[in-house]
C-alpha cells in the first residue's frame, strides 16, 4: 500500500468555532521513498483567519480571498488519497477539520488507514516534547526552512520523521545503472537495498574472547 505524508493548515484550532482549511499538503511514498506524485493547494476558507493562526503559518485573508474553496477540490484530494495509508502528525486535528469540510459538501468521513506519528513517538519517547520541531532536532533532520508552518514543508520533515520513528534509515537510492544484458536500452531504475553482511567463525571468537577480558576489566 502506498502512503501519503499530508498535513492542513486552518484558520484557527476548532472545527466547533467555525473554523476552516486554508491548506493541504500532500506528499506520496511508494516504499519509504518520495514520489513525483504530490497534492497541494491554498483554498479560501470562506472566513476571516484567526490572529493566532496567521502567527503560525502566515496566510492572510487577502492572500486567501482568491484561492479555490475546498468544495472545488474535494474530489481531486480525495482521489488523490483513495487507498492510501494516511501518516499524519496529531491525525485527530488535522482529520475533523477535512471530515468537518467534507461534511459541510454532505459527503463522508474519511476511511483511511491512519498512522498518527505523535502516537508513534509518544510510545517512543513518553514524557519528551513530541512537536514536529522536537523530533526534526532529535534526528537531526535540518528544519531552517521551517520560519512558518507551511504544509509541504511540513510534509516533507514529516516523511523523514516518520522514516525514524519506524527505524528505518532514509531509503538510499542506487545511481548505477541497472541495465539488462537483454535490453541494454531498458530504462535505468532507481532502487534501494540492505546489504546483509554475515559474521565469521574468527569474529565470534573475538567477540567471546572480549566478553571475557576486556569487557570485565572496563564495567566490574
Amino acid at each position: 500500500m502506498k502512503e501519503v505524508i499530508l498535513d492542513t493548515e486552518t484558520t484557527g484550532l476548532s472545527v466547533k468555532d467555525g473554523h476552516r482549511i486554508v491548506e493541504i499538503g500532500c506528499i506520496e511514498l511508494d516504499n519509504l521513498i518520495p514520489t513525483q506524485n504530490k497534492f497541494h493547494c491554498y483554498l479560501n476558507p470562506e472566513r476571516k483567519v484567526s490572529e493566532k493562526a496567521l502567527e503560525v503559518h502566515g496566510y492572510t485573508d487577502e492572500f486567501l480571498s482568491d484561492k479555490e474553496k475546498f468544495s472545488e477540490i474535494a474530489d481531486e484530494f480525495l482521489n488523490f488519497i483513495n487507498n492510501k495509508r494516511l501518516v499524519i502528525h496529531n491525525a485527530e486535528f488535522d482529520l475533523s477539520h477535512l471530515n468537518n469540510e467534507l461534511k459541510i459538501l454532505g459527503k463522508g468521513t474519511i476511511q483511511n488507514e491512519i498512522i498518527d506519528t505523535l502516537v508513534l513517538a509518544r510510545d517512543k519517547f513518553p514524557g519528551s516534547s513530541l512537536s514536529l520541531d522536537a523530533l526534526c532536532k532529535r534526528y537531526r533532520i535540518d528544519n531552517t526552512k521551517r520560519n512558518f508552518h507551511t504544509a509541504l514543508i511540513d510534509c516533507d520533515l514529516l516523511a523523514k520523521v516518520y522514516i525514524n520513528l519506524i527505524d528505518q534509515k532514509e531509503p538510499k537510492l542506487n545511481f548505477e545503472n541497472q541495465v539488462s544484458k537483454s535490453d541494454p536500452k531498458q530504462n535505468v531504475t532507481n532502487q534501494y537495498f540492505k546489504k546483509i553482511v554475515s559474521i565469521s567463525k574468527q569474529e565470534i571468537k573475538n567477540h567471546e574472547k572480549y566478553l571475557k577480558t576486556s569487557l570485565k576489566k572496563n564495567f566490574f
